[in-house]
């Protein structure tokens, strides 16, 4: 490997560890009663206070850019996403939050950036994402009859949450733009995007809420989740490339369903253990030791 490999390496492992305990923040909200709507507005409200200096100063370089293309990131990686993960967390748990959105991502960012980057897998690396699919397999299977019956439900919804991340991935690098300044904009115009339609509907139940709990959902989600780790993660896209920053994001099942087993109580069952093992295993082979063709 070489160094920006390496870098983008730490950067995007920093980013799955981060996402990984989102899961399990944004279960235990829908749990205590919060809408996907409330969690998002949570989110991106704190990331876009966060974030207001740094798209100040970047304004140029987002002038540049133009509203079509970072609207374009809203549609994939901001709003939309954290509508469908919240969605798909109302009926399954934070295991498979954690496991099925970013192993879908990795499969999808690699699929989209064939005909967008033109970056065509080796044959290693197709194999590869292949086996990471037979994880997404095997952890839906919980979902149907094994630990949570009855899942499955959330996890459509996660596999089209993985989806748009997966075309977020590829629009970064397709459109080069710069991670903190993509990321900045695309947090604040998802916090403009939503704050209407909640404040229509009377705010949800976040002011009936305790303030610790609103400010621990703003906190894990907005400031750690949104603002520091997708930076990150648009960073190590820009150093290692859509494909392996991509497949990268298959760690992320690792803390997310060892925080759902010690936090949450959440049983571990052997389907979901195997497709866990079986995608970042193969998720470490593709990133490590295949490449692309271009």
């Amino acid at each position: 490997m070489n160094r920006n490999v390496l870098i983008g390496l730490c950067f995007g492992l920093a980013a799955a560890l981060t996402w990984g305990g989102q899961a399990v923040v944004t279960r235990s909200g829908t749990v205590a009663g919060y809408s996907p709507l409330d969690l998002a507005v949570l989110r991106y409200g704190a990331a876009a206070l966060v974030l207001l200096p740094f798209a100040w100063r970047a304004r140029r370089v987002l002038a540049a850019i133009g509203p079509p293309k970072l609207m374009g990131l809203v549609a994939t990686g901001g709003a939309a996403n954290a509508l469908l993960f919240g969605w798909g967390l109302v009926y399954a748990p934070a295991s498979h939050g954690g496991t099925v959105a970013p192993i879908t991502a990795a499969v999808m960012g690699a699929v989209l950036a064939v005909p967008l980057l033109g970056e065509r897998p080796t044959r290693g690396r197709a194999i590869a994402l292949g086996f990471i699919v037979c994880g997404i397999l095997l952890i839906g299977w919980d979902g149907i009859s094994g630990s949570h019956p009855g899942a499955w439900r959330g996890d459509l919804i996660l596999v089209g949450a993985g989806t748009v991340w997966g075309a977020f991935t590829v629009l970064l690098r397709r459109w080069r733009i710069p991670a903190l300044a993509g990321n900045a904009a695309m947090c604040i115009l998802s916090a403009l995007v939503l704050l209407p339609p909640w404040l229509w509907l009377g705010g949800g139940v976040v002011p009936d809420m305790p303030w610790q709990s609103n400010l621990l959902q703003g906190f894990a989600q907005g400031v750690l989740s949104s603002a520091i780790a997708t930076t990150l993660y648009a960073r190590a896209g820009e150093l290692m490339g859509a494909t392996r920053t991509a497949c990268l994001t298959t760690m992320v099942p690792v803390a997310a369903v060892l925080m759902s087993v010690l936090i949450l109580g959440e049983p571990l069952g052997l389907a979901k253990l195997a497709g866990v093992v079986v995608a970042v295993g193969a998720m470490l082979i593709a990133v490590l030791f295949t490449g692309r063709r271009v």
